[in-house]
């Protein structure tokens, strides 16, 4: 019988093969989600989160009309444990895409998110047009107790189908970077998340 790791890798291969885009539920249990809602990161985002910009480092611009989350950006050498936990899942779901979609991957990078209420992203890709080494991205959703009525969906674009993805607490989504469009729609609550990518390279430690 395959472990409950192995059913989502899985599941989670046959879709980024198939679609370019899956997702499961229950990638992290809600205890272990509970941990991340109880970081001093989440419980004092006034002090720990910056607007999120638009572009790379090298062309980092703020424009409220595209997008209005914050970030915090997690440094994996010096986080909590529970973040650990995820790092350490993630990495073995991308030794399982290595070996089975024959990618190259190397890295995980991830920031703590936080939509307020109203805010949005528009549709947009995730892979910068002169940096192309973010492969997968990947969004562990922390909201408990979510319903449909309260909106904040993911809407994907593949081709001519659209699929919208619930921001419920445990569920992980994976897009390919290069071929995924997608957006963020407006919520009525507060919409969290860990958000990040699977990269090609290795980051640059200074």
């Amino acid at each position: 019988m395959l472990s409950h790791n192995a059913i989502h890798f899985e599941q989670i291969a046959d879709g980024l093969a198939q679609h370019g885009f899956s997702f499961v539920d229950n990638f992290l249990l809600q205890p272990e989600i509970d941990d991340i809602l109880n970081l001093d990161e989440f419980n004092d985002r006034l002090l720990h989160f910056k607007k999120a910009g638009i572009g790379n480092s090298q062309s980092r611009l703020i424009n409220e009309a595209i997008r209005g989350d914050y970030i915090h950006w997690i440094d994996p050498r010096n986080t909590h444990a529970s973040l650990l936990i995820y790092f350490e899942k993630l990495k073995a779901l991308m030794t399982y895409l290595n070996q089975n979609l024959f990618l190259s991957l190397k890295e995980v990078e991830l920031h703590l998110t936080s939509y307020p209420v109203g805010s949005f992203y528009k549709r947009h890709l995730d892979q910068f047009k002169l940096e192309d080494h973010r492969k997968i991205s990947v969004i562990l959703y922390v909201n408990k107790y979510w319903k449909e009525v309260e909106g904040g969906q993911l809407r994907i674009y593949n081709g001519s189908e659209v699929t919208d993805v619930f921001p419920i607490s445990g569920r992980l989504v994976c897009m390919r970077s290069d071929k995924i469009e997608h957006e963020v729609l407006p919520a009525t609550r507060e919409r969290m998340s860990v958000t990040g990518w699977m990269l090609d390279q290795l980051i640059d430690v200074k």
